[in-house]
């Protein structure tokens, strides 16, 4: 729990009072690698905070066909957002791709604090924030820079993930073939 506080306390102070009343709608949980926690056409209720792990979130395609959108590793939220907050099904996927320790609370009990605990609303609208800038700056990135770019981007972005996942999950998010993939390498590389 003291990652979860960590990380609440680093986008706001919140009060004593208002951490107790939030940490307790949070339960541990384990996610074990393969093991969904949001599948597209569900109806979103929690959200969690991925003390360990890595969790990438996908799109798939009428025919199957996955898209790798995104990919959070240690001490991030993550959640059905958008299925939170419109209360429709789900258009994601949130997949582990290692063991993940987690813990989750129900979506509208964390916003039942907001009247009463303006410190969690406000986080709340600090951790929106966030993740609507980081969703334009991909689009951005998707589409003015080259995939060479991309692929550095990405490996500022998260460290050390090349070596621990496959590289078709790689090649998804950055929108090229595995091949395409493996030519940025080698060039990246010097090879």
């Amino acid at each position: 729990m003291n990652e979860l506080e960590t990380f609440f306390q680093g986008l706001t102070p919140i009060s004593p009072t208002s951490w107790d009343r939030l940490a307790a709608l949070f339960t541990p949980r384990t996610l074990k690698k393969g093991e969904y926690f949001v599948t597209d056409k569900q109806f979103a209720r929690e959200l969690a905070f991925l003390e360990t792990g890595i969790v990438r979130v996908f799109y798939r395609n009428a025919e199957g066909v996955e898209y790798n959108k995104q990919f959070f590793t240690d001490r991030n939220l993550i959640g059905g957002y958008t299925s939170l907050i419109t209360q429709q099904q789900s258009r994601i996927n949130q997949q582990a791709l290692a063991d993940c320790v987690i813990h989750v609370a129900n979506h509208a009990e964390i916003r039942g604090l907001f009247d009463t605990c303006p410190d969690i609303e406000r986080a709340a609208r600090l951790i929106a924030e966030y993740f609507f800038v980081q969703k334009e700056q991909r689009e951005i990135d998707i589409v003015l820079l080259d995939a060479e770019k991309r692929y550095r981007i990405f490996q500022r972005e998260f460290p050390g993930l090349e070596q621990q996942i496959p590289q078709y999950h790689i090649a998804s998010f950055l929108g090229v073939t595995p091949t395409q993939l493996s030519r940025i390498r080698r060039k990246a590389s010097g090879k």
